[in-house]
């Protein structure tokens, strides 16, 4: 569980990111999951942008994070923001406050 310090540590880091992963018309489908898996196994600050279903953003968010087995950091508009420490501490390259 992450701290509010360390969410808005998470939340600037994110602030220069360009969202990798995307949710259309589809919702939330297990290519998404995936998708957002990849992408949490190369990077460990992930964002995502809602296209579509932008009324269900908090709730696909929530289940994502579950899913993918990464922490919410939060949810600003039509963007999510999602981190998962890395595995290997050689590859870490995000240290919480």
């Amino acid at each position: 569980m992450l701290t509010s310090k360390q969410r808005s540590f998470l939340s600037g880091l994110a602030a220069t990111l360009q969202p990798t992963v995307m949710i259309g018309k589809e919702g939330l489908s297990e290519g998404v999951v995936r998708a957002l898996q990849n992408e949490l196994n190369v990077r460990e600050l992930v964002k995502l942008r809602f296209i579509a279903s932008k009324e269900d953003r908090r709730s696909f968010s929530e289940q994502l994070a579950q899913e993918a087995g990464a922490e919410l950091v939060r949810v600003i508009g039509n963007v999510a923001i999602f981190y998962k420490m890395a595995e290997d501490a050689e590859k870490r390259t995000i240290t919480l406050p």
